[in-house]
């Protein structure tokens, strides 16, 4: 036989014993009703025979021989099932309904196979269209496998012992150093999580600020401390910094050592020890860096799923936002920042894991006395305001007072703030605002608590 002419898989004996079964026993419905589709049926008339049975269920009704014939006498469709005769030949072919579970477990296996050839003929047609545009056909494809794989697994009730073990059991690590679920992502700075309660599950983050604010810092720092502190699995686009560069700073910020030696292969042999000692501790972070400079969110996405599908990602790190563009040409900056944003959040929504994005400020800040950032300054659209579930501001008084002696001529009864920088939570869709104190070290590229680090409400 032809590979066309193959019937597609399925297994009418397991079929006709899932419907027998309930026939015999109505209330196994409750077994299989979060297993079983009506689409998971090859055979047509037991479609129709499932499709009865799920109508009586979801109105509370008995489900049995007679039930079931007058709702499909209801719905004209008793004789097309094969009349009362076919309903007595189901129920007489099995002995009980014990087994339902596994007469449906073989009835998804089969529709699953069913579905994957099915996209397989939807990624053909799209290879057979020859787009120029390779990635957004590679992404087409993907997106096709990626929604088939979420009409696996469906959900069920837990109980509430279930839930509240995940908080206290400790997380098993396999070979490959994966954590394992992880509900949510803490910055490691304590102000800021107390503030945040840490990042959740399909949060949009942006971190913003005027150039050299150390947003960039802050957001490898984060990285940085879920990968070592909570064994998370971090993925990071770096649109901005080489890779190369990026891990440097990551080593340097680690072992307390200055870029510029590290670079010049200037350091001490105390230092050396210190960058052996990083190395080793960065080495078993999972932390995947791409650093596509001209990065499109079909490309994003797709990477993005795929080290999901390899590896298990608990969150993703965007630098920076201003430098990603849209799949398609938009008709200006503020439509194309809007697309971007929406399919960063859906992102987030679709992988369940919280994306942290960094973003640009507009000059509005220089212009103003105090500049301090505001929502309003978030660069080129109004619409990353709008889809971020938190939005973060870095702001540094000593950036715009250089000097003690500059910021005591406009500040003579306030100490100089030399190092310390405002970490500001101006947007939180599901919990306060607030204001967090943080020491800045550039030297080192880091961020450290402060000794009193209460957040301070807004």
């Amino acid at each position: 036989m032809a590979e066309n002419d193959k019937l597609p898989p399925h297994d009418i004996a397991a079929e006709e014993a899932v419907i027998g079964s309930l026939l015999i026993d109505g209330t196994a419905i409750y077994d299989i009703a979060t297993i079983l589709q009506k689409g998971d049926f090859y055979h047509e008339p037991l479609q129709m025979l499932y499709d009865a049975c799920l109508s009586l269920y979801q109105r509370s009704e008995a489900i049995n021989q007679i039930t079931v014939a007058q709702e499909l006498d209801r719905q004209g469709k008793l004789e097309a099932c094969g009349g009362v005769a076919y309903l007595s030949h189901l129920i007489s072919i099995l002995p009980t309904s014990l087994d339902i579970q596994e007469y449906a477990q073989i009835v998804n296996r089969l529709s699953v196979s069913r579905r994957l050839i099915a996209a397989s003929q939807q990624i053909s047609a799209i290879g057979y269209q020859a787009d120029p545009d390779a990635e957004a056909s590679i992404s087409k494809a993907e997106d096709i496998l990626y929604r088939l794989r979420l009409t696996q697994g469906p959900r069920d009730f837990q109980h509430v012992r279930q839930l509240l073990d995940k908080y206290f059991e400790p997380r098993p690590v396999t070979e490959e150093g994966y954590a394992g679920p992880i509900t949510k992502i803490m910055s490691g700075y304590r102000g800021l999580d107390e503030l945040t309660s840490g990042f959740q599950q399909s949060d949009l983050i942006i971190v913003a600020g005027r150039p050299s604010m150390g947003k960039t810092t802050l957001a490898v720092n984060i990285a940085r401390n879920a990968a070592i502190e909570q064994g998370a699995c971090v993925a990071m686009f770096s649109l901005e910094m080489s890779s190369e560069a990026l891990v440097l700073r990551l080593l340097c910020s680690e072992a307390s050592v200055l870029l510029s030696q590290v670079r010049l292969g200037q350091h001490t042999e105390t230092e050396e020890k210190k960058i052996m000692d990083a190395i080793g501790i960065l080495s078993e972070a999972q932390i995947y860096i791409d650093d596509s400079p001209h990065l499109r969110i079909a490309e994003m996405r797709s990477k993005a799923r795929r080290l999901m599908y390899e590896r298990g990602v608990n969150m993703i790190v965007i630098d920076h936002l201003g430098l990603m563009s849209a799949d398609t040409r938009m008709e200006n900056r503020v439509q194309e920042i809007s697309y971007i944003t929406r399919s960063i959040k859906a992102l987030a929504r679709d992988l369940k894991v919280p994306v942290l994005a960094v973003s640009q400020l507009s000059r509005a800040s220089e212009v103003r006395t105090s500049h301090r950032p505001q929502l309003s300054d978030l660069r080129d659209s109004g619409s990353i305001e709008q889809d971020a579930d938190l939005v973060v501001f870095i702001y540094r008084e000593d950036y715009y007072y250089p000097t003690e002696d500059d910021w005591q001529k406009v500040f003579p009864d306030k100490e100089y703030p030399a190092g310390i920088a405002n970490v500001i939570v101006a947007k939180h869709r599901n919990g306060p605002v607030g204001e967090i104190p943080l020491r800045f070290v550039p030297r080192y590229s880091r961020f450290e608590n402060l000794a009193n680090q209460e957040p301070s409400l807004l």
